[in-house]
């Protein structure tokens, strides 16, 4: 069937507009730039430099979700959901879209001056390969079925990349590994919650996604729970090399410093475990079209990602006091 136009702007856009466009909810894909910085107990005099990635990578996001909409407008259109975004829904024209997403890049160039000398051009430099990433992922990538999913999952990679690189942490090779499995866990998510949601309401889901004539509902879940296992795994590689850096403070029986005798950043993989299937169970029931949703909309994802991030800074913290010493 024929892909209608972009409906004509029914009025000026309002700022709001322009904001919704930009996708401020989706710069929480940012704390993967800080992860790197967190586990490698980045000094306090780094941070303003990691504070210049976390916004170079946002802007720059934020720019490419706009090119993306150009792009998509027509497929948007027929989305149940994503047809009241400001482009496909024509609150936005096209000319003032361009225009804001050249001020956006500009400004992720502009965030990368935050960085350390030292450091600023490795940051600078992994934020324009994550440009032409997502952009090939726009023009092309977003056709081809596995490589789309890989393309962005690259993006976050890339992200957790230049957090260590802005921190001068090297980055762990676990580490990578676990991103770029949850990455991919969280596409083949948005594909499944994609589907789920054009069947509801009667309609084609390739109309919106091409992949979707190979991506069935089978391959989709099968995708899906191995990338979740793949991420926990990984997940358990990079714990385990974290108490070979951590020992004495996260605990060991050698160490004689837990009384437990055993990891205790191995408890994190509690909640990682618990928030993993609980999107699992959300994306099967089709409420979401986006996995990165739930970290904002669900209260169990939400409380699972709290106890996580409060077992690993209270873990990490005791190793930074006791590397200090008990003077301080």
């Amino acid at each position: 069937m024929p892909m209608p136009d972009q409906a004509k702007p029914t009025s000026q856009a309002s700022p709001a507009d322009f904001i919704r466009l930009a996708r401020p909810a989706q710069w929480g894909k940012g704390v993967f730039v800080l992860i790197g910085p967190i586990y490698g107990l980045a000094l306090l005099d780094s941070w303003v430099s990691v504070l210049g990635a976390f916004l170079a990578f946002g802007f720059a996001s934020s720019g490419c979700y706009v090119v993306n909409d150009i792009a998509d407008r027509h497929a948007d259109a027929l989305h149940p959901r994503k047809r009241r975004r400001p482009i496909a829904s024509g609150k936005i024209a096209l000319g003032p879209a361009r225009l804001f997403a050249a001020v956006l890049m500009v400004a992720a160039v502009g965030a990368c001056f935050l960085v350390d000398d030292s450091r600023r051009w490795w940051v600078l430099g992994l934020t324009a390969l994550y440009t032409l990433n997502v952009l090939a992922y726009s023009g092309f990538m977003k056709r081809v079925v596995i490589l789309d999913v890989i393309s962005l999952s690259t993006g976050f990679v890339l992200r957790v990349m230049a957090g260590c690189a802005a921190a001068g942490v090297a980055p762990s090779t676990w580490l990578l590994n676990s991103t770029f499995f949850l990455a991919m866990f969280l596409a083949l998510g948005k594909r499944l919650a994609e589907r789920r949601t054009m069947e509801e309401n009667a309609a084609d889901a390739t109309q919106i996604r091409g992949v979707h004539s190979v991506y069935t509902d089978d391959l989709l879940r099968m995708a899906v729970v191995m990338t979740a296992v793949g991420t926990l795994v990984t997940y358990a590689g990079y714990v385990e090399q974290q108490q070979d850096i951590y020992g004495p403070a996260i605990g060991t029986v050698a160490s004689g410093a837990s009384p437990w005798g055993f990891n205790l950043l191995w408890l994190t993989i509690l909640p990682a475990t618990f928030g993993l299937l609980r999107c699992i169970v959300l994306l099967e029931q089709g409420k979401y079209d986006d996995p990165t949703e739930l970290a904002v909309r669900d209260r169990g994802v939400q409380v699972a990602g709290v106890v996580f991030v409060l077992l690993s800074l209270g873990l990490l913290v005791a190793e930074k006091l006791d590397a200090i010493g008990p003077g301080v």
